[in-house]
């Protein structure tokens, strides 16, 4: 069987789904006490990030999130940049990643998965195609068929983004978006956020 190029996987990819710590995030947690008992957990995302995840929408690429923490800054995010899928507390990402392709109907091919560490591994495999940031460790570097050049919460899911709406050849149309200032709002889309017990 043929070994399918970098480019010939993105032009497949129908949904883009990824971990969010190490990936979305640069994998650091601040932990700042909360009135009472608790604390209140604070994360930081890229601007680059989102604005990938924002065009892959408008050329109707689905988004979802699969951690293995519980975050409402995590639900936030999603929601402002029309993710699709949230799920929240599973390590084990291989339940949701089935989940998510059979609520799609799509299939592991159609799929690409962003991931920095061990967890991601399974999904990595089974993706069409898998992204390591550069910050990702050996071993999911390894499994992984791009690993960006920027790492987690610094550019690495816009460099996902960008690669394959150029492998999709929707390049030229975001470039006439930018020209003239013009960016489309993106369709409704409910946000299906998923807890784990």
């Amino acid at each position: 069987m043929k070994k399918l190029s970098v480019e010939e996987r993105a032009k497949k990819i129908k949904i883009v789904l990824m971990d969010v710590d190490g990936v979305l995030t640069d994998g650091t947690i601040h932990l700042l006490p909360a009135p009472g008992r608790g604390f209140y957990e604070l994360k930081g995302f890229s601007a680059l990030d989102g604005i990938g995840l924002r065009l892959l929408r408008t050329f109707g690429i689905t988004t979802g999130l699969i951690t293995g923490r519980k975050a409402e800054g995590t639900v936030e995010r999603a929601r402002v940049l029309c993710v699709r899928f949230v799920y929240q507390g599973f390590l084990s990402k291989t339940g949701p990643f089935g989940e998510i392709l059979a609520k799609t109907g799509l299939r592991a091919d159609e799929a690409a998965y962003i991931g920095d560490d061990l967890t991601d591994i399974p999904v990595l495999k089974a993706a069409g195609l898998a992204v390591a940031p550069a910050n990702a460790v050996p071993e999911v570097k390894e499994c992984a068929h791009v690993v960006t050049k920027l790492g987690g919460g610094s550019g690495a899911v816009r460099e996902a983004c960008d690669l394959i709406l150029k492998a999709q050849g929707h390049w030229p149309e975001v470039m006439r978006m930018a020209d003239n200032a013009r960016w489309d709002k993106l369709p409704d889309e409910e946000l299906d956020v998923y807890d784990a017990p």
